[in-house]
């Protein structure tokens, strides 16, 4: 159904990944794309191929309209031309803005099991420079255009690692900026009803996370710290983060959500949307996660699991390592 027939979108990001998951889950459902990527054409970076021309042709495969323009993320200016463009095209429309991009994943890898200072302080701009950075920039940019028209939404991909360790100093750090971010444009939106959150997928099944899962397990990684990358239990697609993104930017009176995290998972039980295999991957917070997740034998069995959620709260207390008072 296409219940964002004559919407506008940007998605930063949109090569491979998440981002070209979500580029694809907004086109399914109608809108207008513009995606932006450093590549135009084929090409490879860290062994994965990925392109805008890539991404705008699975657009059209499943009936949307893609406009894809080449930027680099770290140019301000490239960045700002990208938006004066679509001020231009759109006559000054732009519903939906989507903070995908990011050039972190390869040094995250690379910086894998080292502490902090044993790792070059750059790993912080690789991090968080094309990432937390280029958000901000993007929201400021659509900001401008939504707020003339007294509407929008702002969707700025997070994870679950803001709120305790996950990989390391920097990537934590990032993310939980990235849902400060989102809280904060919230505050100073609101009264122009322009709707910002955060938006927390799963474990997702990207082509580079996909790849080193398979690297970890042919290191006989240990089941206690990797089982979830051997046997992809209850992975997501990128598609996943598309559809749940493309449903909540259809409903009506969406500021209600704003400055709020958003979960994929939740987002899919609440608007009954599958993934692109039909099936429908628990929240990270669902008992149908988490007992499996604990104890292996059961994953066959998940479905007999009821899919009741932690309590934020409790989740708080048993996840969050810091700040404290």
């Amino acid at each position: 159904m296409k219940h964002l027939e004559g919407k506008v979108a940007l998605v930063t990001g949109a090569t491979r990944g998440i981002g070209r998951g979500i580029a694809i889950g907004l086109g399914e459902a109608g809108a207008t794309v513009y995606i932006t990527g450093r590549s135009l054409n084929n090409s490879s970076s860290d062994g994965v191929s990925g392109s805008l021309s890539e991404t705008k042709s699975a657009i059209e495969e499943v009936g949307g309209v893609c406009i894809p323009v080449q930027v680099d993320h770290s140019d301000d200016e490239q960045v700002r031309l990208l938006f004066d463009r679509i001020q231009d095209e759109q006559n000054g429309q732009l519903d939906l803005l989507v903070n995908n991009v990011y050039s972190g994943v390869q040094a995250l890898k690379d910086a894998q099991g080292q502490p902090f200072w044993d790792s070059e302080p750059t790993l912080w701009d690789a991090s968080n420079n094309v990432g937390l950075r280029s958000h901000y920039i993007a929201s400021v940019f659509a900001a401008r255009m939504m707020t003339k028209r007294n509407s929008g939404l702002i969707c700025t991909i997070s994870s679950w690692g803001s709120m305790f360790y996950l990989f390391n100093t920097v990537y934590g750090v990032g993310k939980a900026a990235c849902d400060r971010l989102a809280a904060n444009m919230a505050v100073e939106l609101k009264p122009h009803n322009v709707t910002s959150v955060s938006i927390w997928p799963g474990i997702v099944g990207t082509e580079l996370f996909s790849r080193f899962a398979s690297e970890m397990n042919q290191t006989n990684a240990t089941e206690k710290n990797f089982s979830f990358l051997s046997d992809r239990y209850n992975w997501e697609t990128p598609l996943f983060t598309g559809r749940a993104i493309a449903a909540l930017a259809s409903k009506p009176n969406i500021i209600r959500h704003t400055g709020r995290v958003q979960i994929v998972a939740e987002l899919a039980q609440k608007y009954n949307l599958v993934d692109e295999n039909g099936d429908r991957p628990a929240s990270l917070r669902s008992l149908r996660f988490v007992l499996p997740a604990a104890l292996p034998v059961l994953r066959k069995y998940s479905w007999l699991i009821p899919d009741i959620k932690l309590p934020w709260p409790l989740l708080l207390l048993n996840a969050l390592s810091s700040p404290k008072i």
